[in-house]
């Protein structure tokens, strides 16, 4: 039985420590693009990221300290801008917490950590269907681009 988080939601950047907690949500993100992983691979490719530097993981908590959702993110750099700039790879919020305003609290901890960091974008992608996840990033103010997106897969 899961149950809905009570009192305001609470984010913050992911330590180590919060990791298993992260490791459990981005199961249910991947559940939810039908790409189940086992939970050991999981939280070993979110210690690797997380001990390499190479993501940026929020997580946020109800007051109960129920884990509500998690957004990762990928600092890197656009040529064309000639500066750097952060890529929301994946958001997801639990079930029991959507509607709590976890989503709109991690798209704005994002955008807050990259402006401190002198990015001068945050850029997603989002599945054409998702238009629950549209609505949010529209809300706080994303635009769609003006490039097609492509993608090879270079494994079986």
């Amino acid at each position: 039985m899961t149950s809905t988080p009570t009192g305001p939601i609470t984010v913050r950047r992911a330590g180590a420590d919060d990791l298993p907690d992260v490791a459990g949500l981005f199961g249910g993100y991947l559940d939810f693009y039908h790409r189940p992983a086992p939970a050991g691979r999981v939280l070993a490719f979110l210690r690797d990221r997380h001990e390499r530097g190479e993501s940026v993981v929020f997580l946020a908590r109800a007051a109960d300290g129920t884990p509500a959702g998690f957004v990762n993110v990928y600092p890197t750099f656009s040529s064309l801008s000639m500066a750097p700039v952060w890529t929301l790879n994946d958001l997801f919020v639990a079930a029991a917490a959507r509607r709590t305003g976890a989503g709109r609290a991690l798209v704005r901890a994002v955008t807050e950590a990259a402006r401190a960091a002198g990015a001068v974008a945050v850029q997603l992608q989002t599945a054409p269907d998702n238009a629950t996840a549209q609505a949010l990033y529209r809300s706080e103010g994303f635009q769609p681009d003006a490039f097609a997106a492509y993608y090879l897969p270079l494994t079986a």
